[in-house]
């Protein structure tokens, strides 16, 4: 790698409560040349709720303008630009967008620099009571029972905590199709 590159860092943000914002998250996203945001409008009053002081732009970096976006952040950090991704909450990558914009980097040689705080995902697990490992972390299931059923299926016989997400809208019909597919287990909703 060339000293002269820039770095993405992959930057945490709070599940809802400011006082999760950690100091290093802060300093990050204080310091970036540019922030790339899943939505910039609920970023921008997040930072400011939060007291951060931002003066970089922000992009927006969203699953449908990612693949079409990744070429210009490549050039940002072939610039030496420091740049941060936040989602809307938690952790970037984990059902939110950077994925494909952290494997290009990595595949371009970029550094990429992960910022650790709030994960749903985690924070869920740590509190619910239900064993923490083994666990598997499914994300969003598919809309479709006959979907979800599919998804939920080659986990039924194992023993690990499935963690997944679901809309409040949809919660009862998806965990009707989880008992019908897993059968009788221990569960925990978590919000």
């Amino acid at each position: 790698m060339s000293l002269n590159l820039g770095t993405l860092w992959v930057v945490a943000t709070p599940l809802g409560n400011p006082g999760d914002f950690s100091p290093r998250a802060r300093e990050v996203l204080e310091s970036a040349d540019g922030i790339l945001a899943e939505d910039t409008r609920r970023a921008g009053l997040l930072f400011a709720r939060c007291g951060l002081k931002v003066e970089a732009p922000f992009s927006s970096f969203h699953d449908h303008n990612e693949e079409g976006r990744t070429p210009q952040v490549l050039e940002w950090l072939q610039e030496g630009k420091s740049l941060a991704l936040v989602s809307d909450a938690g952790t970037p990558l984990l059902s939110d967008p950077g994925y494909r914009l952290v494997r290009a980097c990595r595949q371009a040689g970029f550094r990429v620099a992960p910022v650790p705080g709030p994960s749903a995902p985690v924070a869920a697990l740590s509190a619910c009571g239900l064993p923490p490992l083994p666990f598997v972390f499914l994300g969003f299931l598919p809309r479709k029972a006959s979907e979800q059923e599919s998804a939920l299926r080659p986990y039924a016989d194992l023993a690990v905590t499935l963690v997944f997400f679901e809309r409040k809208d949809r919660l009862a019909a998806t965990l009707a199709v989880a008992a019908k597919v897993l059968g009788p287990r221990d569960a925990c909703i978590a919000r």
